[in-house]
């Protein structure tokens, strides 16, 4: 996949061959931050990646904030919507799960709190032109 990279999908099926092709250049330590309304398809991109992953269960953090997946990668996966400060974030430790390094990090609603991403980051936004139709831009960030 080169980046930046934009496409147009009219399908589920064909938002996760853009999560599966996206995910062939991810490795331990990087952080993607989605971005998107709500019912975009931020979570399900995920899904699409850790099936990449063998990782069958996954769910939305919305209620618990961070979840995390074995598989043949670790993933760790954040949904800031539900915060209001960025001290609840220092609460739950984000620091500490960035600077371990150990898996691939997924925040949805990263750009609620931008100032605390790290210098280098993928961005993959996704706009919701219908009910069925997406657009989804992916970027690299250092």
């Amino acid at each position: 996949m080169h980046l930046p990279f934009q496409k147009i999908v009219g399908s589920e099926e064909e938002t996760s061959e853009v999560a599966a092709e996206f995910s062939q250049q991810l490795k331990t330590g990087d952080v993607v931050c989605l971005n998107g309304n709500l019912g975009s398809g931020k979570t399900f991109f995920v899904k699409s990646v850790c099936k990449e992953f063998l990782i069958d269960t996954t769910s939305s953090p919305s209620f618990a904030i961070v979840n995390e997946y074995k598989g043949m990668q670790k993933i760790t996966h954040f949904d800031f919507y539900r915060l209001k400060r960025v001290e609840e974030l220092h609460d739950i430790g984000f620091e500490e799960y960035l600077s371990e390094m150990n898996s691939i990090v997924f925040i949805e609603w990263a750009n609620m709190f931008e100032e605390v991403l790290p210098k280098k980051y993928y961005t993959v936004e996704i706009s919701q032109i219908d009910e069925t139709t997406r657009q989804i831009n992916i970027n690299k960030h250092e």
